[in-house]
């Protein structure tokens, strides 16, 4: 696989992926959108449709990592060359970022109806801004190391998953049958364990969109919380490197 392939591949597919994630969280947050007040269930699905749409496109050409954990996990187990692994890392980083910002034009009505009801004092008043959770995920209740178990759970749900589909091996990435399975695997990590902390179980699809936070012209937009982003980024990357090395061990 070229360098250019993981480059086009896992920017365009992991743009998509926060585009339409990102989107959702948008869509059940703001004012005067169609689907406020949609729900969890909403917010879950949506997730996992993006995951859908972003692998299924770009699983030809890059592999569909879409996710630091997944290359990280598919280079403990053999499935994807170390060398590759910050060119696969850096291109998500973009194409999350730049799929946040698509977030924005896209809902850029509904973010001015929505900021213009929101008080300076409001906006100043926690770590997270009141808008900070269309971009990026946060805990329920704030215990860094609960928090932190919680990402590494659910990451080592999603690789163990992944890599049990017997798809790595040619370093590859998912197939048809596999973008499927995983994009359900989403969905189920979302219902049953994202509750606590918002299942980021991808540190670009967080890292990248609270960058993108922290950039954008909203009034009163608030914190972008970077005292929580290590959370979403350490927590993925130790729950795939786990999944890796069980998977060498008991499954290879």
């Amino acid at each position: 696989m070229s360098t250019t392939d993981i480059i086009i591949g896992e920017v365009v597919g992991t743009a998509l992926l926060i585009l339409l994630g990102g989107g959702v969280c948008a869509a059940v947050t703001l004012k005067k959108s169609k689907a406020q007040n949609a729900g969890w269930l909403a917010i879950t699905f949506g997730w996992g449709f993006a995951v859908l749409t972003a692998a299924y496109v770009s699983a030809g050409v890059s592999g569909a990592h879409l996710n630091p954990a997944v290359t990280i996990g598919l280079a403990v187990t053999g499935g994807t060359p170390w060398d590759q692994v910050p060119i696969y890392i850096g291109s998500q980083l973009v194409g999350a970022m730049i799929g946040a910002a698509l977030v924005w034009v896209a809902y850029y009505g509904q973010f001015q109806a929505h900021m213009a009801e929101v008080s300076l004092e409001e906006a100043k008043a926690g770590k997270a801004g009141p808008v900070l959770g269309i971009f990026s995920t946060g805990p329920e209740v704030r215990n860094a190391a609960m928090n932190l178990a919680t990402e590494i759970i659910g990451t080592f749900v999603l690789l163990i998953a992944i890599l049990t589909q017997g798809l790595n091996g040619s370093g590859q990435g998912l197939g048809t049958l596999g973008v499927l399975i995983t994009a359900l695997v989403v969905v189920s990590i979302g219902l049953s364990l994202g509750g606590p902390t918002g299942y980021a179980i991808n540190p670009a699809r967080d890292l990248g969109p609270r960058i993108v936070h922290a950039l954008l012209p909203l009034k009163n937009k608030g914190g972008s919380d970077w005292g929580y982003a290590w959370v979403p980024v350490v927590g993925p990357v130790i729950g795939a490197v786990l999944a890796g090395l069980l998977y060498n061990v008991a499954f290879a």
